[in-house]
């Protein structure tokens, strides 16, 4: 019996990795430029104390603060990618905590800038604002002044500033408890291989025909989760309180607030994705039904929810296909970006592609203004879903590399909330060219369960994660101590409620709460939701070749953080301080559903 492991970091083809030359050449270049960016930080001193004095002496200290902050950039990126390779090399996880260190010591030093800046009188920055000098930090000035009643004194901000080494410890022991020391064993799949069982697989084996093995697959995951769980409600309780400390120390009437706020998002588009959502469960409710009858099931398992409902038509994609797949769905945005994208995921080496022993698990998108935009994958080519999250990346890569051609440093970074809209937008053409190609009522099927299992996971269950968010923020805002027992409490009311009550919940589904590491990075996934709504809008609008929909859409995508993200995407088309957007996704998850229905005949006789 053939057994499938996990290559060692060090064995893995050069051609499967990314190339970080964009960054630095190398280990030792990166020492270097670190060593050259502390040696710069003395340079902030000369400043302190005298930023009210004139435009063109706060000009010159955001000038220096921007250079400061790029180079950091470069730097952090780096060791954040190196880390990601392989999360137990000591020499990356050596290299992410010196670079910590300094970037603690950079923010303290700057530290004086914004509290200087907001002690400069109102007329006098009003006046200031139209000097030629400050010109190019305008915008960037007026966001600042809206934090007044959010920033502290000078002390009091240095002292927070020096705890931003410790402030992410939750963060750090969780991805090396989960990606480094965690063993899950081996599974024997459904035909007959002994498979290494690991975060990276884990959702690879839910894919397997053979029900024994997934069920093997989830207690046997979970199994370790429960051991280590006291561990992992420990670390998440600490991030939770760690928002809500922030949030109270920056004068925000809850941790939430504070969130919303940074992107200048009205709680209405919050509260309103969240009752929209509650409004239409029973579709999904529909959904869970479907797939039981479809699977021949007495009862459905989450274990049973990744499954291809349509075996038969799920497809084998080495690496070279998934990208041509990809790059010919995304035609509709020109033949520009489809050539600069299949460059970058071939010969340009944007992409780590393939899982190794100790690799962060995932996948995700991360440039900088001066490099290539990278992608870490974990490709595994009997998944399509893989296909799809290659698509995702992409589009956040593309947005990545688009924005810093058209927008200067300080404007080229974008949102998350607006992130999630050109990756799911991707998603979305990826999905429209695999229905056209549809010659069956199966193929076809194959492809709306799809689009069904999406909404379902990008909209439905990123909102049942932003209430659980809501959820523990509250109680330990209230004083309720987030203990393993709170945490399971209030995670399986909501698996109850988002899943229906035909839908049988397994203890260890409570668990879920413990593994998953956007909870670290608190309120970002209800923009998953909200991104997935505009993107399904935008995508009919430029696929259906609405006049001005394709330049509207690159004009998004070139313009970074130039207005609030709210307002790019009106200037896009689609508007989410309203309720059509999430209402427009809803409903087309019922008439997918309806769909479905109507092909389950032919389907499954």
């Amino acid at each position: 019996m053939t057994v499938r492991t996990l290559p060692e970091r060090r064995d893995v083809a050069v051609a499967d990795t990314w190339d970080l030359a964009s960054l630095f050449a190398g280990d030792e270049a990166w020492d270097a430029a670190l060593l050259a960016w502390e040696a710069r930080l003395p340079e902030f001193a000369p400043f302190a104390g005298t930023l009210g004095q004139s435009p063109e002496r706060l000009a010159a200290c955001l000038a220096l603060d921007l250079e400061i902050d790029r180079a950091g950039d470069r730097l952090g990126t780096y060791a954040h990618l190196r880390a990601a390779e392989d999360q137990s090399a000591a020499p990356a996880q050596r290299m992410v905590g010196r670079f910590q260190h300094v970037a603690t010591r950079a923010g303290e030093l700057a530290s004086f800038i914004r509290p200087e800046i907001l002690a400069i009188p109102a007329a006098t920055m009003a006046a200031w604002l139209d000097h030629p000098a400050l010109g190019p930090y305008r915008l960037l000035l007026e966001r600042l002044v809206r934090t007044r009643p959010h920033v502290l004194s000078e002390g009091e901000e240095k002292l927070l500033a020096m705890q931003g080494t410790f402030a992410g410890t939750a963060a750090r022991v969780f991805r090396q408890l989960t990606d480094a020391d965690l063993r899950f064993g081996t599974v024997t799949d459904g035909r007959g291989a002994e498979v290494e069982l690991s975060n990276a697989t884990f959702v690879t084996l839910l894919h397997d025909p053979v029900r024994s093995v997934r069920r093997t697959t989830f207690h046997q995951f979970y199994a370790q989760y429960q051991a280590h769980a006291h561990t992992l409600a420990a670390t998440l309780a600490g991030a939770v309180d760690r928002d809500v400390y922030l949030a109270r120390v920056r004068h925000h009437p809850s941790a939430v607030a504070a969130a919303l706020f940074t992107d200048n998002v009205p709680p209405e588009v919050y509260d309103g994705l969240v009752t929209a959502v509650r409004t239409h469960l029973p579709a999904v409710h529909r959904a869970n039904e479907l797939r039981r009858r479809w699977l021949r099931l007495d009862d459905l398992h989450h274990y049973d929810c990744y499954v291809p409902l349509v075996p038969d038509l799920e497809r084998h994609h080495t690496w070279e296909e998934a990208v041509e797949l990809v790059v010919e769905s995304l035609h509709p945005l020109g033949v520009d970006y489809g050539a600069r994208l299949r460059h970058g995921l071939l010969a340009g080496r944007w992409c780590d592609r393939y899982p190794n022993v100790g690799k962060q698990a995932g996948a995700f998108s991360s440039g900088t203004y001066d490099s290539a935009p990278y992608i870490m994958m974990n490709f595994q080519p009997e998944s399509l879903e893989h296909v799809f999250t290659l698509a995702h990346e992409a589009g956040h890569s593309m947005h990545t590399r688009l924005s810093a051609e058209a927008q200067p440093y300080q404007y080229a970074g974008y949102t998350i909330f607006v992130a999630e809209v050109a990756s799911t937008f991707n998603e979305q053409l990826l999905a429209r060219l695999l229905l056209e190609r549809c010659r069956t009522p199966k193929e076809r099927a194959a492809i709306l369960v799809r689009e069904v299992d999406s909404i379902r996971a990008t909209i439905v269950r990123q909102t049942m994660f932003a209430e659980f968010e809501r959820l523990t923020h509250a109680s330990a805002e209230a004083g309720e101590p987030l203990t393993l027992e709170r945490f399971r409490e209030l995670y399986r009311g909501l698996l109850e409620a988002y899943f229906g009550p035909r839908f049988t919940l397994d203890p260890e589904l409570e668990l879920e709460c413990l593994r998953i590491p956007h909870f670290y990075s608190a309120f970002y996934v209800y923009k998953y939701a909200t991104g997935l709504a505009a993107a399904i809008t935008l995508a009919e609008r430029v696929a259906g070749g609405q006049p001005g929909a394709l330049d509207a859409y690159l004009g998004f995508l070139r313009g970074g953080s130039s207005k609030w993200s709210l307002d790019l995407l009106c200037d896009a088309g689609v508007d989410l301080r309203g309720p059509q957007p999430v209402a427009i996704a809803l409903r087309r998850l019922e008439t997918l559903v309806d769909e479905l229905e109507r092909l389950e005949a032919d389907v499954v006789g």
